[in-house]
């Protein structure tokens, strides 16, 4: 993207507010910043602009962090001696367990999916997020996790179930709630 300006001028990319509202400063009409399109004039013979942008604005870069993974592939569990396995080894590393209890057939559970393994690779070195195919499984198993509606995502610390997020609306209010979740237990 390339603007052409009649004066010299700086573009900035992705600039927000401390406070997240719409900020248009304008000095002589030379500086003009808009937050909800995402870049910035900024006219440079004047001596302060530089303080007025630092004191205003937080001015981040717009590479990806290409280090970290988008997603990360969440495991199935099969039986419940691979999840007696897992909270095992969870409890010995003293690391909370994601598990998303789910079928096939829910509409609600294969459109959330994908936006947990979202989550996932945001807390990739804290949580291991996991799912459970409740029809590919023993019953038993999925009297274990005590589940009555779908789809249940839960969290599970020293081999025990701490708490749980029954998604049942909105899949982004999901996905706030079990980040909540997993940040009181991390």
């Amino acid at each position: 993207m390339s603007i052409l300006a009649p004066i010299s001028q700086i573009l900035y990319r992705e600039i927000y507010n401390r406070e997240n509202q719409h900020l248009f400063l304008n000095s002589g009409g030379n500086v003009n910043i808009v937050k909800s399109y995402g870049f910035c004039f900024v006219d440079k013979r004047r001596g302060d602009w530089k303080k007025k942008i630092k004191r205003e604005l937080r001015i981040h870069a717009s590479w990806p962090d290409l280090s970290r993974p988008a997603a990360v592939e969440m495991q199935p569990i099969e039986s419940s001696e691979q999840l007696d396995q897992i909270l095992d080894s969870a409890k010995e590393l003293s690391q909370p367990i994601i598990i998303d209890w789910m079928a096939a057939w829910c509409r609600k559970c294969i459109y959330l999916k994908p936006k947990l393994e979202k989550l996932a690779a945001e807390f990739d070195t804290k949580v291991k997020f996991y799912y459970v195919d409740v029809n590919k499984v023993p019953q038993t198993l999925v009297k274990r996790g005590n589940i009555s509606k779908m789809p249940t995502i839960q969290l599970w610390k020293d081999g025990e179930m701490k708490a749980e997020v029954i998604g049942g609306h909105k899949a982004w209010l999901v996905i706030e709630e079990v980040r909540e979740m997993i940040k009181n237990f991390v």
